[in-house]
């Protein structure tokens, strides 16, 4: 089993970071680049940030924020949200993001993955995927920030995506996104069952225990906000809790 990594997400809109429930009622979190520079003290083996607001505004990224992250990392950075093609992935990357995540481009045109990963290599293309939960054990995409359910299925999606070149799946249950009820299981479940890629968990951690339930359920990373945004835990705390479990973390 490879190492499991402990992932900050940094939501930003504006150039802030915010955090909400269900992708709604955000509240400021604070600077990007400050908290940044405090997760990798912690420990974090990795980082995510995604514009909230990029894609609903049909705007581009801000690449003064991801180039101020950059400065303060030096652990590998996944960058998404206003990602429309391989001009606005370049840039990204120009920025300083090691791996570009893509959403509602993605679903919008399932070639822009196999595109990605061909000019950039499917280690630096992410297909970030928001599942919600229908009946029985089946998941919807949501796109546009959970505004627009899709009819496709997120287990033969994450498949297609995996086909068409993506080297990682960021998994996000919009059920559970800032509720801290848990990481929806049964998905995780269900699409490491689909995929061959790592999976990174994300979508309603509360506690240390709850990061290694994703672990369990086929996880290869887990990603967290809320936690780390109010202090409730720190990243050194939540790999010790890992490690206490048996589970194998970078140090």
């Amino acid at each position: 089993m490879l190492t499991v990594r402990v992932i900050p997400c940094l939501d930003c809109r504006d150039g802030r970071v915010v955090k909400g429930v269900k992708f709604s009622a955000l509240r400021d979190s604070g600077n990007p680049t400050d908290l940044a520079s405090e997760y990798e003290r912690q420990g974090a083996d990795e980082l995510v940030v995604l514009d909230i607001a990029a894609t609903p505004r049909g705007v581009d990224n801000r690449l003064d924020t991801v180039a101020g992250v950059r400065k303060a990392l030096s652990v590998p950075l996944t960058v998404g949200g206003g990602v429309r093609g391989i001009d606005d992935a370049a840039a990204l990357l120009g920025a300083g993001a090691d791996k570009v995540a893509v959403n509602t481009a993605a679903v919008r045109k399932p070639t822009l993955v196999s595109e990605l990963s061909s000019r950039f290599g499917s280690q630096a293309t992410v297909l970030a995927i928001d599942a919600a939960a229908l009946s029985g054990t089946s998941w919807q995409v949501v796109v546009q920030s959970g505004a627009i359910r899709c009819d496709l299925d997120v287990a033969a999606w994450a498949a297609e995506g995996v086909d068409r070149g993506a080297g990682e799946i960021l998994l996000t249950s919009w059920d559970r996104d800032g509720t801290r009820a848990g990481y929806d299981l049964e998905l995780i479940e269900t699409v490491a069952d689909a995929v061959s890629v790592p999976i990174i968990a994300s979508g309603g951690a509360h506690t240390p225990s709850d990061l290694a339930a994703a672990v369990e359920a086929g996880a290869s990373a887990v990603l967290a906000a809320s936690i780390f945004h109010d202090g409730d835990y720190t990243v050194a705390e939540v790999k010790s809790h890992l490690a206490e479990q048996g589970i194998e973390v970078r140090t």
